[in-house]
């Protein structure tokens, strides 16, 4: 979700991995475009360091965060599935347009309490998303931002989150609701 965790070991590790297979096969980029959470910018930075990639344009997004998990943020799975039931949890995890219980303007986890998000409208922060919503919260910025780059003939590296990247995927591949 949108909680601003920092990348684990096992990601930096996972991280530095990438950047080694990206590089043995020959991968350049011309310019990358990750999102706002700590999480992608550490990952991102490690795999452009790992490849040898220095002064290439970065450009963050929030259009690019990771599904919002609504009152799920920051629970794991085995709390989500304790205290929802585990069907349930993967309801709302795996269906395309099921919301998972909204968050109040009131709680600390609301978006609109992050200094990150203070120049957006407050209509473009989530209290709960369903990958139907990220894939319309990612797809004006496909349209205008990594469309005109690849338009242009740049090598473009994305580097996002799990379910950000399903919506790209889902666009690009014209993938069906179901």
């Amino acid at each position: 979700g949108w909680t601003d965790v920092p990348l684990t070991e096992k990601g930096k590790g996972e991280a530095k991995g990438s950047g080694k297979i990206l590089k043995k096969e020959g991968y350049a980029f011309d310019v990358v475009f990750t999102n706002v959470l700590r999480r992608a910018t550490e990952t991102t930075k490690i795999v452009l360091e790992e490849m040898g990639i220095k002064n290439t344009p970065i450009h963050e997004s929030w259009r690019l965060n990771e599904r919002h998990y609504g009152a799920l943020q920051g629970m794991n799975k085995a709390e989500m599935a304790s205290k929802f039931g585990e069907e349930q949890v993967l309801k709302w995890r795996r269906s395309y347009d099921i919301r998972p219980p909204a968050l109040t303007k009131d709680d600390k986890r609301y978006p609109g309490n992050d200094p990150k998000y203070k120049e957006l409208d407050d209509k473009d922060l989530p209290l709960t998303e369903s990958l139907k919503d990220t894939v319309a919260r990612v797809l004006p910025f496909w349209k205008n931002k990594i469309v005109a780059e690849l338009k242009a003939g740049k090598r473009v590296l994305v580097s996002a989150s799990g379910n950000s990247l399903r919506a790209l995927v889902k666009i690009i591949d014209n993938i069906p609701n179901d």
